[in-house]
């Protein structure tokens, strides 16, 4: 979490809580009324917007008062059109004239509030976004750091490692947007230009760096509670010392080179007179090595690494094709 956003000891942040009622259930209230006011700050303005005449809104009315929601009446005059939407901007831009807020957090699944949530960053403010996995990447993408719903249920109970592991391989076979793969290839990224400008990598800059580069990353939808056990969860890194504060690294010197050139000179050999695609190989590679990475020996791209391997040699078809086969 960006400590722009963290409420300090002396001053906290003041936020704007705006609610789409139309496509959020009301079950998440009590989340979402503590994950801000535990890491952010407390709300200036808390407001629900609806059609209060129309009963799909009823488990939202019996809330309202206990937390202190101020309802916001929006009739639908016209069928197909969100007018609660425009209501919610029109909102939203009267309170950052208003100058009495540091952020918003705006509680949708809705696309609709993309150029909102963009035009209150223009202005400086943080925004919270917080939607169900439903939620268009356009939106997410829009705000400083977007949460899922479904992430602050049930956060209490701390997850055993078989519970973790399933939770990732849920999480990558429901279609979500940001897979455990893009997440692991942008930290060793990270970690490899920290390294190689002579700094080391803090947890708590990493988790901020991150969010910066996906706004809604959040290791709960992997399963895990925390920074530190999800980056655990991954052959590559290792955190030092064990205790606070907490440096990340690359692990190195984990897979020898030579098992990987052999692996893949004994691949290219086997193929025979069909050779081998540069992408399997490097599939491959991964599949048999997740840890490797060319990079740890100072290559720029794996075709360098594969071109300089004894025994195989880089051939391009008439097509334009490369394939790898056994050296003459």
């Amino acid at each position: 979490m960006d400590p722009a956003m963290s409420p300090s000891a002396g001053e906290r942040r003041r936020f704007a809580l705006l609610i789409d009622s139309d496509n959020i259930s009301a079950k998440y209230i009590d989340a979402i009324i503590n994950e801000i006011t535990t890491k952010y700050g407390d709300f200036s303005y808390k407001r629900i917007y609806g059609d209060w005449t129309n009963q799909q809104n009823s488990s939202w009315k019996n809330v309202l008062m206990s937390y202190s929601l101020r309802p916001i009446q929006q009739f639908r005059n016209t069928v197909g059109k969100n007018a609660t939407d425009s209501t919610l901007i029109i909102d939203a831009m009267d309170i950052l004239y208003a100058g009495n807020v540091d952020g918003f957090c705006i509680v949708s699944s809705d696309s609709d509030f993309t150029s909102l949530a963009q035009r209150l960053g223009e202005s400086g403010m943080v925004v919270i976004g917080m939607g169900e996995k439903k939620t268009p990447p356009s939106f997410r993408n829009a705000c400083t750091q977007f949460i899922m719903l479904e992430n602050l249920l049930d956060i209490d109970t701390e997850p055993d490692p078989e519970t973790e592991s399933d939770a990732a391989h849920r999480n990558e076979a429901s279609g979500n947007i940001l897979k455990r793969s893009a997440v692991q290839t942008t930290i060793e990224e990270i970690l490899r230009d920290d390294e190689s400008r002579g700094y080391r990598t803090n947890l708590a800059d990493l988790g901020n760096r991150m969010i910066s580069r996906y706004p809604d990353f959040d290791v709960r939808a992997f399963g895990y509670s925390q920074l530190s056990k999800f980056l655990k969860s991954f052959d590559s890194f290792e955190l030092t010392p064990p205790d606070a504060p907490l440096y990340v690294e690359l692990r190195k010197n984990l897979v020898p080179a030579d098992d990987v050139r052999q692996l893949v000179a004994g691949t290219v050999r086997k193929s025979g007179d069909d050779g081998c695609d540069p992408a399997y190989l490097g599939q491959l590679i991964k599949k048999r090595y997740p840890a490797f990475s060319v990079k740890d020996l100072g290559y720029t791209k794996l075709s360098n690494f594969l071109n300089e391997i004894p025994g195989i040699e880089l051939v391009r078809d008439v097509d334009g094709h490369k394939r790898y086969y056994a050296a003459d």
